[in-house]
C-alpha cells in the first residue's frame, strides 16, 4: 500500500469541513478573495457595500500588524456610507457566535518574495482566521510549522494583508496535528505548538478526531470569542491549551449553573444539599453557623500543575465571569504581596489596565463599592483586614449579600486558618474558587488542633485537573534532571563534596559544619556554568535558613574577592527572626500586616531567646547584601523602607524574568539568588534553569520549588537542574507519587547519567550512518542526504545538551571527541547558511522545511569581546601556540552562530592588522577602530549600490534596532533617491531590508561581553 499524498489529506480534510457547515468556496488568489470578503462582509452585517464603501472598509483592514489587526477584527468600523448615513461595519460576533458564517478554500496562491500556495484557509465573514498546513503521512510535522514560518517571512503580509487577520494555525501530518496562535515572530519555536485533548487530558492527534472536535464551527467560534488573549506587554496573541480551556468553561459552568437562579433558589439548593456538610465545617472550625445565609458555596478548585500556565487560566476566567450580568465583582485573591505584584503585571498584559493593585485595606473597600470595579485584585490579608470589625466594616456590610465570585490562587497556601472562616461567615452570596498545582490532600495535609484539612475541604470537588505527569508528556514543562550531590568520609583530612555520605549528613550538626559550607560553594562554582550553558540561565539557591543564606553570601564574597569566581550573587529574605518563625517564611511583607508581624515577632522571641535572631542582625546582613547588589548594578535599595525593599526584590526578579528577551544586556545578568522561601512558589522566570537545595523539602513545598527551573523556552533548555546537598530521594518520589498518577518517576525525572549517554551513543551511530567523517558531509549527494545529516546531528545535539548538564559528564565517555563534534556542527551550520542563501521563486530545496535548531548550539559567552581575550593571549607566545590560539579562534568563527556572520572580518583583521600591534593591551582598542571603519565602509557601500541617502538609513537601522520591529517598505522608499515603479518596488524594498538585516547582524550582534 503507498503512503497517503498530502493532495488526498487536503482533499478529505476539505470535504469533511464541508461535512460540518462549512460552505465550499474555490478562491485562487487575492483577487477573488476581495471579491468573496465584500460579499460574505455584506452578507454578514446585512446590507450590501459599493466598491467605494468596501475600498474605504479595505483601507482600514489593511493598517497595523497581527496584534493590531486582532483589535480591528473584535471592533467595529465606522464607515460613512455613500448616502451621508453612518454604518458600524462589524467582522465577527463574540457574543452570538453562531451568526459567523464560515467557509473553506484551498490552494490560495499569494506571490510575495517568492510564489507560495497554501494548503487550506478558513474563512469568517469573509476573512482568513484559520491556515492549515499539512505533510503526506510520515513526514514530520515541524516540516508543516516550518512552512507556516517561511511563508510569514515571504508572502503572508504582502497585497492587502488579509493573511495578519489569521488567529490560529493548524498542522497536521494526518496522524499528529496540532494547533497555535499566530505568533511565528521573535522567539516562537515549535515547542509552542499544542495538541488538543478532550476533558480528561487524552490528546487528539488525528486530524479527522481533530477536525471533529475543535474545527466544529461553534467551538472554533468559541475559540476565537474567548479564548484567543491579546498580550498587550509583548503585542502578541495568545491561546489557551486544552486544559486552561475545560478549566474555565468548568468554572463558568458552576457560576451561571447557580447565578442564573433566584437568591432564595439558591438558599433552598443549598440548604437541601449542602446543610450537613457546611455545618459540619463550620463546626469543625469553630465557627458558629449563622443561618443558611451564611453558608458560602464552595464550588470547586482546578488543579494545574505548577509552570503549566494558572496565571493566563485564572485570568481568562476572571475576564469571561466580571462580564457576566450577574455577577457583581470577581475577585482575584492572592496569599502574599509578592504574588500580588507578579499578578497585577500578567493580568495587565493579557489586558492593559484589567486590574489595579490595592495598595491598602482603604482602597481595596472603594474598589469594592465602586462599579467600575469589576475585577479587584489583593491580598488575603487585605481582603480579612476589609471585613474584620473596625472601621471598614459598615461600608463593606453592603456588600454582603452581592453575587461575589472569590477566586484564590494558591490555594493550597494559607487558607486553612480564621481568615478563610472569616470571609466565608461575611459574604453570604459568594462563590469560592481555587487554583492550585500542588493539592492538599490527606497524605500532605498539615495536623492542627482541628484536624487535617484538604482543599477539598474548604473549595469543594477538582473541576479540572492536569497533573505534572500530564504537563511533562504533553511537552507543556520539561523534565527534572535531579542530582544527589554529597557522600562525607569520616575521619577525612581534607574531604571534598564527593566524599560526603548523603546518608549520614541528617543531623543539625553536619549542616551547620563551616567546612560543609565551603565544599557546597566550591562544588556550586565549579558546575555551574556547565548547569547553565556558560551562563546563559540564572539560578536559585534555596537554604534552610537566614543564617545558612547569610553564611553561604559570604563565603560567595569572600572567594570571589580571592579570585575564584566571577559569578553575580545576590540574596534576598523578610529580614526576621529564625527559620522556625512564619515572618522569616521569605515574602514580602504586607504594609497593614507589619504591626502583627512585629508583634508575634515579639512573642516568638520572648518565648525561645537563645534561638531566635535580633531583627537588627539580619537586617544589617541584608543591607550589606543590598550594598553590593547596588555596587555591581548602579542601584539605589535598602531596607530603610519597606517600599525600598520591593524594588530591590522587583529589580532582581526583572532581571531573572527578562532574561529572555533578545534585548537584554549581558551586564544586567544575574546568576544565582539565594534565597530561604522566597520566589520558590509563584515566581517564573524562563530563563531560570537550575535549583541548588540544601534545604528539606518535601510533598507540594518540593513540587513548588522545583518547578522553577522546568518552564519551556526553547530547545537549548532541555530540562530544569536539581542540585539537592541533601538527601531528599524518598521526598522526591513521594512527592511525584502524589501529584501525578503511581509510577510517574520514571516520566518526571530524567533517566541516570548512563542511560543518557548509551543514548548519546545511538544517536552517534545513526549519524556515522549518514556521515561517517567530517569531509564525508561534503560528498552528500542529495538533499535526502543532506537532510538525513541533519536531522541525526540535531538529535544527536539535543541529547548532548542534557549530557552536559550532569557533573560527571565527560567527552572521554562518548565515541566522539569535542573537536570532531565542533567539525560537524560547523558541516551543520555550512549547510543551514546553503538554504538561507538560495533566492529561488519557486520552493524547490525540501531543507527549506528542515529545522535547523540553532538555538541548540548557541552559547551566549562566546562573542566579539571573548574572542579578543583570546587573540591578547597570542602575544608573546611561541609560533605553535600562536597556531594552536589561531586555529581555536578558527574553529569558533566557523561554529558560533554569531560569529560566522562576522568571520571574513575577524579573519582579515587576525591576518592583516594582529601582526602590527606589539603591545597586547592595544588589541581591543584597534580592533574597534577597525571594527568601525569597516562598518562605515560596508554602511556606504549598501548606500551606494541602491541609492540610499546614507543619514535617512542609517536612522531607520538605528529605529530597527531599538524597536525590533522590520520597517515597512514605505518608510525604506523615503531613504531613497528615486521611488521605484509599482511592478519593482516589493522586490526593491525586500532585497533592501535583508541587505540591512544582513549589516546589522554583522556589526550589532554579538558585540558586547
Amino acid at each position: 500500500m503507498t503512503t497517503q499524498a498530502e493532495a488526498i489529506l487536503e482533499n478529505e480534510l476539505v470535504k469533511q469541513l464541508a461535512g460540518q457547515g462549512y460552505a465550499r468556496v474555490q478562491l485562487l488568489d487575492e483577487v477573488q478573495m476581495l471579491m468573496n470578503l465584500q460579499e460574505e462582509l455584506g452578507a454578514f452585517n446585512k446590507t450590501k457595500f459599493t466598491t467605494k464603501e468596501f475600498q474605504a472598509i479595505l483601507n482600514h483592514l489593511q493598517k497595523g500588524n497581527v496584534f493590531e489587526k486582532a483589535k480591528t477584527l473584535r471592533d467595529r468600523f465606522h464607515l460613512e456610507r455613500d448616502d451621508g448615513t453612518s454604518f458600524y461595519v462589524r467582522f465577527f460576533d463574540s457574543d452570538v457566535v453562531s451568526n459567523n458564517v464560515f467557509q473553506v478554500t484551498q490552494q490560495i496562491t499569494r506571490d510575495g518574495i517568492y510564489k507560495n500556495r497554501y494548503d487550506v484557509t478558513i474563512l469568517v465573514n469573509g476573512l482568513p482566521l484559520v491556515q492549515i498546513e499539512l505533510k503526506r503521512r510520515g513526514l514530520e510535522m515541524k516540516e508543516a510549522f516550518n512552512q507556516i514560518m517561511r511563508y510569514d517571512r515571504h508572502s503572508f503580509h504582502t497585497g492587502a494583508g488579509l493573511f495578519g487577520f489569521v488567529q490560529i494555525f493548524v498542522i497536521s501530518n494526518g496522524v499528529n496535528t496540532k494547533y497555535f496562535a499566530n505568533t511565528v515572530h521573535g522567539n516562537f519555536t515549535f515547542k509552542q505548538t499544542f495538541f488538543w485533548a478532550d476533558e480528561n487530558n487524552r490528546n487528539i492527534t488525528q486530524l479527522e478526531s481533530f477536525t471533529k472536535a475543535f474545527l466544529d464551527t461553534t467551538h472554533l467560534s468559541r475559540m476565537i470569542a474567548n479564548y484567543i488573549v491579546l498580550n498587550e506587554t509583548h503585542k502578541i496573541l495568545m491561546v489557551l491549551r486544552p486544559y486552561q480551556y475545560y478549566a474555565v468553561e468548568a468554572i463558568i459552568r458552576k457560576v451561571t449553573s447557580l447565578s442564573g437562579s433566584s437568591d432564595s433558589t439558591r438558599k433552598s439548593t443549598r440548604k437541601s444539599s449542602r446543610k450537613s456538610s457546611v455545618v459540619e465545617i463550620v463546626d469543625e472550625i469553630g465557627g458558629k453557623n449563622q443561618g443558611e445565609g451564611n453558608q458560602v458555596e464552595k464550588n470547586g478548585y482546578i488543579w494545574h500543575t505548577t509552570g503549566s500556565g494558572k496565571t493566563l487560566t485564572s485570568f481568562k476566567a476572571s475576564q469571561i465571569i466580571m462580564n457576566l450580568p450577574e455577577v457583581k465583582k470577581v475577585v482575584f485573591v492572592v496569599d502574599r504581596k509578592d504574588l500580588d505584584y507578579q499578578t497585577m503585571k500578567e493580568f495587565n498584559s493579557f489586558k492593559k489596565d484589567a486590574v489595579d493593585v490595592t495598595s491598602n485595606t482603604k482602597s481595596l473597600v472603594n474598589q469594592f463599592k465602586d462599579d467600575k470595579s469589576p475585577l479587584i485584585l489583593t491580598t488575603i490579608q487585605k481582603l480579612n483586614n476589609a471585613i474584620t470589625p473596625g472601621r471598614y466594616l459598615k461600608s463593606m456590610e453592603q456588600l454582603q449579600h452581592k453575587n461575589i465570585v472569590f477566586i484564590f490562587d494558591e490555594c493550597h497556601r494559607s487558607q486553612f486558618g480564621d481568615t478563610h472562616k472569616r470571609i466565608t461567615n461575611f459574604f453570604t452570596n459568594a462563590q469560592l474558587f481555587g487554583f492550585t498545582g500542588t493539592p492538599i490532600f490527606a497524605d500532605n495535609a498539615a495536623k492542627n488542633d482541628l484536624g487535617k484539612r484538604t482543599t477539598k475541604d474548604l473549595f469543594g470537588d477538582c473541576l479540572h485537573r492536569y497533573t505534572i505527569q500530564n504537563a511533562i508528556s504533553d511537552q507543556n514543562v520539561l523534565k527534572f534532571n535531579v542530582e544527589y550531590v554529597g557522600r562525607y568520609k569520616k575521619k577525612s583530612d581534607s574531604p571534598t563534596l564527593i566524599d560526603i555520605e548523603v546518608e549520614d549528613i541528617d543531623k543539625q550538626e553536619v549542616y551547620d559544619d563551616p567546612r560543609r559550607f565551603d565544599l557546597i560553594t566550591d562544588y556550586i562554582i565549579q558546575q555551574h556554568d556547565a548547569k547553565t550553558h556558560n551562563r546563559a540561565y540564572s539560578a536559585l539557591f534555596a537554604v534552610s535558613s537566614i543564617d545558612h543564606l547569610m553564611k553561604y553570601y559570604q563565603i560567595f564574597k569572600n572567594k570571589k574577592e580571592a579570585g575564584q569566581h566571577n559569578l553575580r550573587i545576590a540574596g534576598i529574605y523578610t529580614y526576621g527572626t529564625n527559620e522556625e518563625d512564619s515572618s522569616a517564611a521569605g515574602h514580602l511583607p504586607d504594609l497593614e500586616a507589619d504591626d502583627l508581624m512585629l508583634a508575634e515577632r515579639s512573642r516568638s522571641q520572648a518565648a525561645e531567646p537563645d534561638t531566635a535572631y535580633k531583627d537588627s542582625h539580619s537586617r544589617e546582613k541584608l543591607d550589606e547584601i543590598i550594598a553590593d547588589y547596588n555596587a555591581l548594578y548602579n542601584t539605589g535599595f535598602s531596607t530603610r523602607e519597606t517600599k525600598e525593599f520591593e524594588k530591590y526584590f522587583q529589580d532582581i526578579s526583572r532581571r531573572l524574568k527578562e532574561r529572555e528577551k533578545a534585548k537584554f544586556k549581558d551586564s544586567d545578568r544575574l546568576d544565582i539568588v539565594l534565597v530561604v522561601n522566597m520566589m520558590l512558589t509563584g515566581f517564573d522566570a524562563k530563563k531560570v534553569n537550575t535549583l541548588y537545595a540544601d534545604k528539606n523539602l518535601r510533598y507540594h513545598g518540593l513540587i513548588q520549588a522545583f518547578s522553577r527551573t522546568n518552564r519551556i523556552l526553547n530547545e537549548q533548555k532541555s530540562q530544569g537542574n536539581i542540585v539537592c546537598f541533601r538527601n531528599l530521594k524518598d521526598k522526591v518520589d513521594e512527592a511525584i507519587s502524589l501529584f501525578s498518577d503511581e509510577h510517574a518517576s520514571e516520566e518526571i525525572l530524567l533517566p541516570p547519567y548512563e542511560d543518557v549517554a548509551n543514548k548519546f551513543d545511538d544517536a552517534y551511530q545513526q549519524l556515522m550512518k549518514t556521515a561517517p567523517t567530517v569531509d564525508s558531509v561534503n560528498e552528500l549527494q542529495s538533499e535526502n542526504e543532506e537532510m538525513a545529516f541533519v536531522v541525526a546531528f540535531r538529535s544527536l545535539t539535543r541529547i548532548k545538551n542534557v549530557l552536559t548538564s550532569f557533573a560527571d559528564f565527560d567527552w572521554d565517555d562518548l565515541p566522539i571527541d569535542e573537536q570532531t563534534f565542533m567539525d560537524y556542527q560547523s558541516k551543520y551550520l555550512d549547510l543551514r547558511d546553503k538554504v538561507k542563501n538560495e533566492h529561488k521563486l519557486e520552493k524547490s530545496s525540501i531543507l527549506n522545511d528542515i529545522d535547523f535548531e540553532v538555538e541548540l548550539i548557541h552559547r551566549d559567552k562566546i562573542n566579539v569581546a571573548y574572542i579578543l581575550k583570546l587573540l591578547t593571549q597570542t602575544k608573546g607566545k611561541t609560533a605553535p601556540k600562536i597556531a594552536a590560539q589561531k586555529k581555536k579562534i578558527m574553529d569558533m568563527l566557523s561554529s558560533e552562530i554569531e560569529l560566522r556572520s562576522k568571520r571574513e572580518l575577524i579573519e582579515k583583521f587576525i591576518e592583516e592588522n594582529l601582526p602590527k600591534i606589539s603591545n597586547p593591551d592595544d588589541i581591543k582598542d584597534e580592533f574597534q577602530k577597525y571594527w568601525k571603519d569597516q562598518k562605515v565602509l560596508a554602511l556606504n557601500k549598501l548606500c551606494e549600490e541602491e541609492g540610499l541617502d546614507r543619514a535617512q538609513f542609517k536612522a531607520l537601522i538605528e529605529t530597527y534596532l531599538f524597536t525590533e520591529k522590520e520597517p515597512l517598505r514605505d518608510q525604506v522608499f523615503k531613504c531613497l533617491d528615486n521611488r521605484p515603479s509599482i511592478l519593482k518596488a516589493r522586490e526593491i524594498g525586500e532585497r533592501i531590508i535583508e541587505k540591512m538585516k544582513e549589516y546589522v547582524e554583522i556589526f550589532e550582534l554579538g558585540m558586547v561581553g
